[in-house]
């Protein structure tokens, strides 16, 4: 598909440029509790499981690893602000309730982007926590 401004600007592609997205809905005790699409550049997931539907044995990670790719960095990016129809519909939410978006990049060893992850959550149903190790 098309890459989604965001998703071309954080994958070095231009915009527009094609990319494999894999789409999930993620579930909790049988409620929808996030939307997850993960982008590959073509150049890696072409040709391979990433570029097909259904799970991956040993999950997406592992399949990188075996093809070269092992992330070394991620940056997350999370912000706050009401989805769209779609977004509300699949996640079974009220009209006037908030979602987070939390975009990640993850880069090789190289600092190339290998996957970028978009998740739309519920903001009601999360709690968000970071552990930073200093020095």
């Amino acid at each position: 598909m098309p890459a989604p401004g965001e998703v071309a600007a954080l994958l070095g592609l231009h915009a527009e440029e094609s990319v494999v997205v894999r789409r999930r809905i993620i579930q909790l005790d049988g409620e929808p509790c996030e939307l997850t699409d993960t982008y590959y550049p073509p150049s890696i997931a072409r040709g391979t499981r990433l570029a097909e539907k259904g799970k991956i044995p040993g999950g997406a990670v592992t399949l990188l690893a075996e093809l070269g790719y092992v992330g070394a960095r991620v940056r997350e990016d999370v912000t706050a602000g009401m989805p769209s129809d779609e977004e509300r519909d699949a996640l079974r939410m009220g009209a006037v309730e908030p979602v987070l978006r939390l975009s990640r990049v993850t880069l090789d060893g190289e600092d190339k982007p290998i996957q970028v992850d978009v998740m739309v959550m519920p903001a009601h149903r999360q709690r968000l926590r970071y552990e930073i190790r200093i020095g």
